[in-house]
């Protein structure tokens, strides 16, 4: 059975980050990945990058020599799809922009993913995810009342950049069944940061939410949504909104519900998060997990990354897995139903072979999908 992008063609100018992450899901989903690699550097197959890079064919090219580059773009004119993921003109000036790719293919996508945009005061600044979802309001909200966290690179590089990317890709891609033409997609993270905040902004403009941190219904404010320490140290997460989740974990903490305030009652919320601390500290963590493991009172055990894996649930699942030498590498995400391919493999290729497997392909069926490094 065949995976659900066979036949996607795309070149990939990557950088770091959420370009590389979109291609992984790419090629998770049954894209064949070309990676076009500088020749000078060696391209890192450590174990912490390896399954970023999964599913790829690896090419060297160099970009900066004009048979390289008239090799690429050959690559180009049989693909659905391009990713870059460099600031605004860096691959205009290259000879590879969308008005040259989508000039020699007009059915090509091309994505291009930044921080801040390619248009707007600040889109040609240096950034990371820290400052792109300062700007948005997200990292403001995020953290104890004393100061913000990062959220990981979750909120900007991940969940606001390659979420968007893959989606305006495969938006691009179904457009182009009706319309028969390619477009560029200006994923920003910026943007995508700003869309996933849209349920907290609603809850704002309805008066239902503050500005300060640790003050709210799910930043760590109200006791039934928060962690807490464990007798051993460790940590217990409880996310017990409804009224009759509620009540499971008052029945689960062994906890009269006529001796505390109401459970939406703000004004009572620090007494209860007493309260209920003084009530997880009477036992270590894995106790407490297991007193909750068949209650829907939502409370689950707060695990590292190799406790994680071998959660029988997460294992079950394949959502984490162990490999060799202990690395911790993810499973595929979503998951379909019919269209389920091979897992996606990485080798190497040189660059005319790369271009002579494009053109033998005769089939729609066939397809590759290309990275670039920056030269």
């Amino acid at each position: 059975m065949s995976a659900a992008l066979s036949g996607i063609r795309v070149v990939e100018l990557a950088g770091i980050g959420p370009g590389p992450h979109t291609a992984m899901m790419l090629a998770d989903l049954g894209a064949e990945v070309v990676r076009v690699v500088r020749p000078v550097t060696p391209e890192p197959h450590a174990a912490a990058r390896k399954q970023v890079l999964r599913g790829r064919v690896v090419v060297p090219a160099d970009l900066k020599d004009p048979a390289d580059l008239a090799a690429v773009l050959e690559l180009i004119d049989a693909a659905d799809v391009v990713i870059e993921g460099y600031r605004p003109g860096v691959v205009e000036r290259l000879g590879i922009g969308p008005d040259v790719c989508l000039g020699r293919n007009p059915a090509l996508v091309f994505g291009r993913m930044t921080g801040w945009g390619q248009s707007g005061p600040m889109a040609a600044r240096a950034g990371h995810d820290i400052n792109y979802i300062s700007l948005t309001g997200a990292l403001h909200a995020i953290g104890p009342a004393e100061h913000p966290v990062p959220p990981l690179n979750l909120v900007g590089d991940y969940g606001g950049g390659s979420m968007f990317l893959l989606s305006g890709i495969l938006a691009a891609l179904v457009e182009r069944s009706r319309s028969g033409l390619g477009q560029v997609v200006d994923a920003a993270m910026v943007d995508g940061a700003s869309t996933l905040l849209q349920g907290i902004l609603e809850m704002r403009s309805e008066g239902v939410w503050s500005d300060e941190r640790a003050d709210n219904l799910i930043d760590g404010g109200a006791p039934f949504y928060r962690t807490y320490a464990c007798l051993d140290g460790k940590h217990m997460a409880v996310g017990a909104i409804e009224p009759q989740f509620y009540a499971e974990l008052l029945a689960g903490l062994d906890l009269d519900p006529a001796e505390l305030p109401n459970q939406h009652d703000t004004e009572g919320w620090p007494a209860m998060v007493k309260v209920f601390g003084d009530a997880f500290l009477t036992r270590t963590r894995d106790e407490w997990a297991a007193a909750f493991a068949d209650s829907d009172a939502c409370a689950t055990p707060v695990l590292d990354f190799e406790e994680a894996v071998g959660h029988p649930h997460i294992a079950a699942r394949g959502s984490l897995a162990s490999v060799a030498d202990g690395v911790i590498v993810s499973g595929p995400a979503p998951r379909l139903s019919r269209s389920v391919g091979q897992p996606p493999v990485t080798t190497s290729r040189s660059l005319s072979e790369a271009v002579d497997a494009w053109q033998q392909a005769t089939t729609p069926e066939r397809s590759f999908m290309i990275s670039v490094d920056p030269p």
